[in-house]
């Protein structure tokens, strides 16, 4: 048995891929200008809260988008989509956390 993709599943997936790509395509995007588009600044502590906010958002829209495919209402490329979004999102958070902990014991070893 095949199973057929319409077209407009088709062509959502390579929009999203091609989204994907562009987002991992600019590693070194300002984050302060993404966490406060004001451009007053702000804390280490609100950038990070802000960044955990948005995997925590990706999260829960790819949970919806799992239970609405089990009931039939989501398509399986938007699931892929969304997972692949979401597992992103998640190692990014892994690999600022582990910088920030390699940052703190650089720090510790300091002479003072």
């Amino acid at each position: 048995m095949a199973i057929s993709t319409p077209f407009n599943a088709a062509t959502a997936a390579y929009g999203n891929a091609s989204r994907l790509i562009n987002q991992a395509a600019k590693p070194n995007t300002d984050l302060m200008a993404l966490a406060n588009p004001s451009g007053s600044g702000g804390s280490f502590a609100d950038i990070l809260a802000k960044q955990v906010q948005g995997v925590v958002e990706t999260g829960k829209t790819s949970d919806s988008m799992a239970i609405d495919m089990v009931n039939g209402k989501a398509n399986v490329v938007d699931k892929v989509t969304a997972l692949s979004e979401t597992e992103m999102a998640i190692e990014s958070m892994d690999t600022v956390r582990d910088r920030v902990i390699s940052a703190y014991e650089e720090i510790m070893r300091m002479p003072i």
